[in-house]
């Protein structure tokens, strides 16, 4: 099994790609992830591509910075359609348009246009979702008995936040939630965000510019209880009036920016319970479907060949 470290990683790319927005790339085998290859036509796609959807500038700077983070994206991609092809495991469709509609602002069409206009191949990026949303499957599929939420105990936190409450606090936010990859080139990003937010208006904003699914419905996410915002976020809503936007707020690979359009005290008997239950079982999930899932892929790689070539 050869293991190739971070660093050759990085090094790698950086031989083959010294000036990659200018140089016209052949389609050359850079890795065999045991039966599958990587091509630098695919470093080079994927690279424009995240660049394209979080509406960053595509330069030599930004691209040198996302050479390493595509090369590992890749490769995780790869582990996940050669452990696919052992599961009976089917491309919904309804879900992949879903997906598409939410980036899109509900125009697929458009988005294909803006792929072709820019020079990007649409197909190795509807097969990077496609192969996803099986992963995401496939992950609920093995894992179903522990990611599955039981509902008595989440009623049971709902009551206890009912019962040690006489009012409950409710938010009106929306969303700007933008690629980010810890440097020092992130200020610059989050500083074109907050100009744009200051010329256009948040809303317009986060269509154009936000990464999150809410950027279809201009970053909107609606009435959301205190009780099922993270502390972090919490007290940073906590801390500003309606009308106002937060501080950027760092997360591991990303930054959010939130709106603040109003707060309210709601007795507890005016609470939607069905909407809270729905928030509490769906951040659990998510929290355990990530877990699940970087251990299985980490699993994949440690026991997978992956040669460069």
């Amino acid at each position: 099994m050869n293991k190739i470290s971070n660093i050759i990683f990085f090094f790698l790319i950086l031989i083959l790609f010294p000036n990659f927005l200018s140089a016209k790339i052949e389609n050359k085998i850079v890795l065999k992830v045991e039966n599958e290859i990587i091509t630098n036509y695919e470093i080079k796609n994927k690279i424009l591509v995240t660049l394209f959807l979080a509406g960053e500038d595509i330069n030599q700077d930004n691209i040198d910075k996302l050479k390493k983070n595509s090369l590992d994206a890749l490769i995780q991609l790869k582990l996940k359609k050669i452990e696919l092809e052992k599961y009976q495991i089917k491309t919904n469709y309804n879900q992949v348009n879903s997906y598409l509609n939410s980036i899109s602002s509900n125009d697929i069409n458009n988005l294909k246009k803006k792929f072709k206009d820019n020079n990007l191949d649409y197909k190795l990026f509807l097969n990077e979702v496609e192969t996803s949303l099986m992963w995401q499957e496939l992950i609920y599929k093995i894992y179903s008995n522990k990611i599955e939420i039981d509902k008595k105990n989440i009623d049971k936190e709902i009551n206890k936040i009912i019962n040690n409450q006489t009012n409950i606090k409710e938010f009106k936010i929306s969303e700007i939630e933008i690629f980010t990859n810890s440097n020092q080139s992130d200020d610059q990003k989050v500083s074109k965000i907050l100009d744009q937010i200051e010329k256009n208006g948040f809303e317009t904003t986060a269509e154009k510019y936000s990464m999150s699914s809410s950027a279809s419905n201009k970053g909107d996410l609606g009435w959301i209880s205190a009780k099922s915002l993270s502390k972090e976020i919490l007290n940073v809503l906590n801390n500003i009036r309606p009308g106002e936007i937060t501080k950027p707020i760092k997360r591991q690979n990303s930054t959010l920016i939130l709106k603040l359009y109003d707060l309210r005290n709601l007795k507890p008997e005016k609470v939607n319970i069905t909407k809270l239950r729905e928030r509490l079982i769906n951040k659990k999930k998510n929290e355990l479907f990530n877990l699940y899932s970087n251990s299985y892929l980490s699993k994949l790689k440690n026991t997978s060949f992956i040669e460069y070539k």
